[in-house]
């Protein structure tokens, strides 16, 4: 990493982390708004609004087909109504990826929900992860495995993800062949769309692909490390204004940073070493199971899984995880890539 990155000597101190939020269950996602809101996806069946004042409440889907939410022990990450990527929409609706009805729904702030889109070429549309709103208005979906039950995708080998692209010409798939596709961002000029594998035959890695007018999809390249070692699951990313692209390794624990010249870097790590390597044992053999993977996850952000940019001036950082009840956060040398919404201005409540 080059003296001129700010972040150049930069470590996390997970020691020194302040916090945010309580109560929460699995907020994978979190979306920050330039007011000091934040949004965490929820287990709940719904999103938790943060306010600025701290003070927080939940707005719970309000769904006409009867969903039954489930938010008991294991039971969330497999059963029911499981909101997990979350994007603005232009009017201030959130777009929610679920996780557990297989499906892309706006939600109102009030509740009000309904399904943008559970099928894509008359095919059930899989394991929907994340979404993203670009400048243009396009929505960006990642579909991470067509298994029903995702721990079977788990696997080295298995490539069956995809990215599709909704926009006002419907639903198309633009990227396929992706081993556990997982969140997706645009860097400033939205050129090129970076992607998260989070497992592969040699573990999980970064790829991009080059955005055209028509927003297709060109020559994937991996970006940054190919290898990363010891529990290399890569989850969530996000780019700084400087280009750095921060992510986090979801069962080691660990947020790391590919600075724009595609060096790697390991910013934090909290992972249990002994049962992270027992998962990555199990996952080249093909043999993960709920008992080995729920034994890994510890420290402040147990399955670290997201990294969000907020505060007035985009240098708080906020971490997403799936088994934390509060969202830890801590300030970073450089801001944060605004996102589409900041740029449009605050939302209207």
């Amino acid at each position: 990493m080059k003296k001129s990155n700010p972040l150049y000597g930069f470590e996390i101190d997970p020691e020194r982390l302040m916090y945010a939020g309580q109560g929460l269950q699995r907020p994978e996602c979190i979306l920050a708004e330039p007011d000091g809101s934040l949004w965490a996806a929820d287990a709940r069946g719904g999103v938790v609004w943060i306010k600025p004042d701290g003070t927080q409440s939940i707005i719970t889907q309000k769904h006409d087909d009867g969903i039954d939410v489930k938010s008991s022990n294991t039971a969330r990450f497999f059963e029911g109504t499981l909101p997990n990527g979350l994007a603005f929409a232009r009017n201030g609706d959130i777009l929610i990826s679920n996780f557990g009805t297989d499906c892309l729904e706006i939600m109102k702030r009030s509740g009000e929900t309904k399904v943008l889109v559970d099928t894509i070429d008359g095919r059930e549309i899989g394991k929907v992860n994340f979404v993203l709103r670009d400048s243009k208005d396009r929505v960006w979906i990642t579909i991470t495995t067509m298994k029903k039950n995702w721990i079977d995708a788990l696997v080295p080998d298995l490539a069956d993800g995809y990215i599709a692209r909704y926009d006002e010409r419907g639903i198309h798939v633009v990227a396929e062949g992706l081993h556990f596709t997982n969140e997706v961002r645009f860097d400033v000029n939205e050129e090129y769309l970076y992607c998260v594998e989070t497992v592969g035959l040699k573990g999980g890695r970064i790829v991009r692909f080059r955005c055209d007018e028509n927003g297709d999809l060109h020559d994937k390249e991996v970006y940054g490390p190919n290898e990363w070692g010891q529990g290399a699951y890569p989850d969530g990313i996000a780019f700084d204004s400087y280009g750095n692209l921060w992510g986090t390794m979801v069962y080691s624990d660990k947020v790391f940073v590919i600075d724009p010249e595609g060096e790697g870097k390991i910013l934090m790590d909290c992972g249990d070493h002994e049962k992270v390597q027992a998962l990555d044992d199990a996952f080249y053999n093909s043999c993960v199971t709920n008992e080995i993977l729920f034994r890994t996850g510890q420290g402040p952000a147990p399955w670290t899984a997201s990294v969000c940019f907020g505060g007035a001036d985009l240098k708080t950082v906020y971490i997403g995880s799936l088994r934390a009840t509060n969202i830890p956060y801590f300030y970073s040398p450089v801001a944060g890539l605004p996102m589409v919404h900041w740029k449009e201005g605050a939302v209207k409540k």
